[in-house]
């Protein structure tokens, strides 16, 4: 589909500098622009290449006052950054939806799958599970008996998803998602091996939740593991058993969240964090990357390092050891001299 400047300024509410009949199809950005593409500068750093993007049309910001020519056409708008969070909300929408159930598919005769649902190739679909609306269901997906999907949710290729567990509306799970394996149990015997703790809860995942590819959330011991509405996580997070995250709380990358501890609302969590069991961490607290929480955590509390210290005492700590080379030398300096002044 394309959008002439005209159309893109009328639906922003921007004012063209340019060719209003410039047409564009895809989205780029402005270092990587094509003929045909929709580019953008919200960021000064990158203004130099607004000079030379092949780009045919470029958002910028309303006070932007160009130094050279520009061969692209210009909209100027007063939020850039909305502006491309609309665009592309517009265009993933008018891209077209799967439909159809694949006859290589597998769903068992008591499981109840809503209308306009897609269930691709290989998926298998067991007893008692419930499919929503206009679910999206991708090859070599597993639902296991009992499980539950809702209206406008999404399972990329290769989720699993085991029995007894519920996903809510308009949720995005991406491949490799395990949904309710079995949370890490084992009670030490006394010769020194294990026995398995059975893990007889499931996983509550409510609306608008997305997961990132192979991050895994365990089942609980007994009750729920709970991931509430509008959270966001990133590819390869591990969620224990009995964990509850709440809601629109975001993580990055390999963050790990051991068993019983729970997490707040609208917090943030950045790449590598651990988390011991048994830790609340309030609301609104953030955490930088690689630190390790062995504490509970109040409310809007700033967290850094390992363990993880308040974000002004970490700052004030780390500005001391990263000098401890050199003190150590001015140390052994100062010792030699003592050493002198003892022997006269």
């Amino acid at each position: 589909m394309k959008f002439t400047a005209e159309m893109i300024a009328g639906l922003l509410g921007g004012e063209v500098v340019g060719d209003k009949s410039a047409e564009v199809s895809t989205v780029s950005s402005i270092e990587g622009g094509k003929a045909g593409s929709l580019a953008y500068l919200s960021n000064p750093k990158y203004e130099q290449y607004i000079y030379t993007t092949e780009a045919s049309i470029v958002l910028v910001g309303n006070d932007f006052e160009p130094k050279e020519e520009i061969k692209a056409t210009l909209i100027k708008v007063a939020d850039v950054n909305q502006c491309v969070l609309s665009l592309l909300e517009m265009y993933n929408a008018s891209r077209p939806r799967k439909r159809g159930i694949s006859k290589l598919s597998s769903i068992n005769d008591e499981a109840t799958v809503a209308e306009d649902c897609y269930i691709g190739d290989f998926t298998v679909v067991e007893r008692g599970a419930k499919i929503g609306a206009g679910a999206e269901i991708y090859p070599q997906c597993y639902i296991g008996d009992g499980v539950e999907i809702g209206e406008g949710t999404r399972l990329y290729p290769g989720v699993k998803v085991y029995e007894g567990c519920k996903i809510g509306k308009n949720c995005i799970l991406h491949a490799g998602v395990v949904i309710g394996a079995d949370g890490f149990g084992f009670a030490p015997k006394a010769d020194g091996t294990f026995a398995k703790i059975p893990q007889l809860g499931n996983v509550i995942i409510e609306d608008n939740v997305e997961l990132g590819a192979n991050t895994c959330i365990d089942r609980a011991k007994t009750d729920s593991t709970i991931i509430r509405s509008g959270v966001k996580l990133d590819n390869l997070i591990q969620i224990g058993h009995n964990v509850e995250i709440g809601a629109n709380t975001v993580m990055s990358a390999q963050v790990g969240i051991a068993g019983t501890s729970k997490v707040g609302a609208n917090c943030f969590v950045a790449g590598q964090v651990g988390v011991a069991d048994h830790v609340t961490i309030g609301n609104r607290v953030q955490i930088g990357s690689k630190s390790g929480i062995d504490k509970n955590v109040p409310d809007g509390e700033i967290r850094f390092g390992y363990p993880a210290l308040p974000g002004l005492q970490y700052h004030r700590s780390f500005a001391v050891f990263r000098q401890l080379p050199d003190m150590a030398q001015k140390m052994r300096e100062l010792e030699k001299r003592l050493t002198k002044v003892e022997e006269k």
